[in-house]
């Protein structure tokens, strides 16, 4: 109950990590390589524009844009109960790309919502701009004291993936939550099918993009998530409504 609920995947990792360390299975030795203060440098590796790049990162935003709408309404439907407002959604993705300029700056990959976090609310049911805070403060002091972020680093693999076992399942759920929210009709499930058998399909069959152009192939590689993206998008602005929800719209 309480504190001792909220945290039980805190205390699964922390413990997990402690049993782990007799059986041989945590290697301090990167804890020790690692320096004591560290301060990035922007633009390390210097800067240039190419196209297959370029527009393939323009994808992944669209699709990340559709990751941190459906993570905020995870996020206010599991812990708050209720659907994200206008000023909450437009608030999540300005951060995103805003803070993705500064990332491209200091050398690092584009910021996207933490998926795991919709799990973690749902769990636990803590919606606070505190909590929040605090998390920040403890990635930007494993950035800048890098014996913080190699200790964090050097948790075991299966110590990770036991604690967010749970997680993963509850982003399933959260997903299952918004679709039934949308309507269980047969346009909405005929968007979920489309999307998921290109996302699905793509990665257990990646030889079917072999003979495409290596641009397109960079585009739509990784494990199908751009192509389903982009399919769910397309399919929602072509397919007519259904009847009821013409009349409510109407109405």
């Amino acid at each position: 109950k309480g504190f001792l609920g909220a945290s039980a995947i805190l205390i699964g990792t922390i413990v997990g990590f402690l049993v782990a360390i007799p059986m041989g299975k945590v290697d301090f030795t990167p804890v020790a390589e690692a320096g004591w203060f560290s301060f990035p440098n922007p633009l390390a590796y210097g800067m240039s524009f190419e196209w297959p790049a370029i527009v393939a990162m323009l994808f992944m935003y669209i699709v990340t844009t559709v990751e941190t709408v459906g993570d905020i309404s995870g996020i206010t439907m599991g812990g708050a109960g209720r659907e994200a407002t206008d000023k909450e959604l437009s608030g999540g993705i300005i951060a995103d790309g805003f803070f993705s300029s500064f990332a491209a700056l200091f050398n690092a990959l584009p910021n996207t919502s933490f998926s795991q976090n919709v799990g973690l609310i749902s769990f636990t049911g803590v919606v606070s701009n505190y909590v929040v805070k605090v998390g920040a403060i403890f990635l930007i002091l494993c950035g800048l004291f890098p014996k913080i972020g190699a200790l964090v680093a050097c948790i075991p693999m299966p110590v990770f993936g036991g604690s967010l076992l749970i997680m993963f399942a509850f982003i399933a759920t959260s997903g299952i939550t918004l679709i039934v929210a949308g309507g269980l009709t047969k346009r909405n499930l005929l968007i979920v099918a489309a999307s998921l058998s290109l996302r699905f399909g793509l990665s257990g069959v990646p030889e079917a993009m072999q003979y495409f152009p290596e641009s397109v192939k960079l585009i739509f590689s990784g494990a199908g998530i751009v192509p389903a993206c982009i399919v769910a998008l397309v399919l929602n602005l072509v397919l007519p409504e259904d009847a009821e929800r013409r009349e409510a719209a109407r109405a």
